[in-house]
């Protein structure tokens, strides 16, 4: 269902072309996750949902899948108009 959104996520994984929110870095730190861990759920998982942001009417999606050592984990973001990915959070399941 979310196939077009998925391949243009791992495609910017690929190419580095990604950034990460501050509070997405917290969160990692916080899960004692690595940026591996994130590249590796989005290259992997699967969009589980799609919700709209309430302040800017965006879509983002909730993608799970495996960290490389600390199990299972989502990985919130989103595309940007210039077709940066923007990692938004991620949390361990």
């Amino acid at each position: 269902m979310y196939d077009r959104v998925l391949i243009q996520m791992r495609e910017a994984i690929r190419t580095r072309n990604y950034i990460m929110t501050l509070h997405a870095e917290e969160e990692m730190n916080d899960d004692n996750l690595s940026i591996f861990d994130i590249e590796r759920i989005i290259l992997t998982g699967s969009i589980i949902e799609q919700q709209k942001d309430r302040a800017t009417e965006e879509s983002k999606y909730l993608i799970e899948g495996d960290s490389i050592t600390n199990g299972s984990a989502v990985v919130v973001a989103k595309m940007s108009i210039a077709g940066k990915l923007i990692i938004i959070t991620v949390y361990k399941t």
